[in-house]
This record gives C-alpha cells, structure tokens and sequence, in this order.
C-alpha cells in the first residue's frame, strides 16, 4: 500500500529538475563534535536499464558556505553508463569551485567524470578536508582497493555537517525496479573520533513537489538500508530506521 492519499506511481516527476528523489538523513550521536570526513558505502544491486539518468549520492553541508554530493550516476553521455559526481552550491546558489579531476570526461563536464562502476560491487564514497577550505571527493572500489581522487571543492568552512544520502531518479516512476544498498555510515571529528549514526531519517519527495509513491527505504537485515525503486512503499515518511 501506499501511505498517499494521491499516488503517483506511474510516468514522469513533474518536479522542477524531473527528478523524484528519496533521502536517508544521518542523526548523529549528541557529542560528535566538529566533522572534517563523511563516508558511506555503496553497491547498486540492481541496476537500471533505461536510458534516464539516475544518480546515488552522499551529501554534507559546509555551514554558511553550501552543500555538495559525491556520488555514482547512471548516465547515458558517459561510456557504458559509468559516472562520478563531486559538485555543489556555495551559499549564494553558485557553482562551487573545484580543482580541474585527474578522470577524463567524455562530455567534457568539470562536474561529471567518467568512472566505470559496475553493478553487485561495492563502492566507498568518501568526503574530507585535505586542508583548510578544500575537500577532497573520493571514491574506493572495495573490491580492488582501488582509491580514486575526483577531484576538490573549494567551499569556506572549517568542517562539514548534516551528512545525508540519497536517490535521484529520472527515469518514470514505473521503469522497472532499480536497487541499491547504503552501508557502513561513518562521520570523523577534527579530534579523529568516529561516529556511526544513531539512527537514519527517511525521507521521500512530496506528491506536490513531484514525487513518485512507489519508492522506499528498507533495512536489509545486515546493517545495510536499500533504497527501492517501483516497488510498494513499506516505510513511512519520518521513520527512524
């Protein structure tokens, strides 16, 4: 069943970007202190087999200076579908500015790298300070231990908050079933204490903002979340998990 009174489970978002997104926000333990690194793993389960663009990704606020996202798109403009993402907003709505990334770029986008991920494997995204005003996008194939540097965002903030990950989706809301798992959540202090959250927040799209009805986070059993697409909707809109 669906918890809207109106559901939207087929067709298009009619949101502003023509996406329907569904985030998992990170509620830390009281204490944590300062963050200077965020990092999560991620494995797309089952991958999408449309056309539209989809994208995954872990997303940390620099207080007064923006937010960004670091993560793994499914995209057409890139071979094999295969992309990396490490992009944001300054606080002014700008572009933030980054460091040119060692990765080639098909279609020539400071933003969006080429990055052959593939699906059933699982992927470290990780984002720190490399030193003051800088931070550094990185992603670790866990299966080779491979670590790939994306590039830095220059953002004026000493540390990072409000980590988040979430699901893009562009596809229609009833294109066939896409997977993924979040695992191993994990933020670092300026004191280099660690910290897992205590708890997830779902969250998911509105029908008025243009969401889809039929996606939804669930745990996995196994301390992972898997975020589902076209699929019944189990967890309810605010639950901690």
């Amino acid at each position: 069943m669906s918890f809207f009174r109106r559901a939207r489970t087929r067709g298009f978002a009619p949101s502003g970007n023509g996406a329907s997104s569904f985030h998992l926000g990170w509620r830390l333990p009281p204490g944590a202190g300062h963050l200077v690194a965020a990092s999560v793993t991620l494995e797309v389960r089952t991958p999408p087999v449309v056309d539209h663009l989809y994208f995954w990704a872990l997303q940390v606020a620099f207080p007064g200076a923006g937010a960004a996202h670091l993560g793994l798109q499914w995209n057409h403009r890139h071979p094999g579908f295969g992309a990396v993402n490490w992009a944001g907003y300054a606080g002014d709505g700008s572009l933030l500015v980054g460091t040119e990334s060692p990765l080639p770029s098909t279609p020539a986008d400071p933003n969006t790298r080429d990055y052959p991920w593939e699906p059933a494997r699982a992927y470290r995204l990780r984002v720190h300070r490399v030193e003051e005003g800088a931070w550094r996008g990185e992603v670790t194939d866990l299966t080779t231990g491979d670590a790939t540097t994306v590039r830095d965002l220059m953002a004026a903030a000493s540390f990072l908050g409000d980590p988040l990950v979430w699901s893009e989706v562009f596809a229609r809301c009833d294109d066939p079933s896409v997977t993924v798992r979040w695992s191993d959540f994990e933020v670092v202090s300026d004191r280099g204490d660690r910290f897992t959250p205590a708890a997830l927040t779902v969250n998911y799209q509105s029908h008025a903002d243009g969401g889809c009805a039929n996606t939804t986070s669930v745990l996995d059993g196994r301390g992972g979340v898997l975020q589902i697409t076209s699929t019944e909707r189990l967890t309810r809109q605010g639950a901690k998990l």
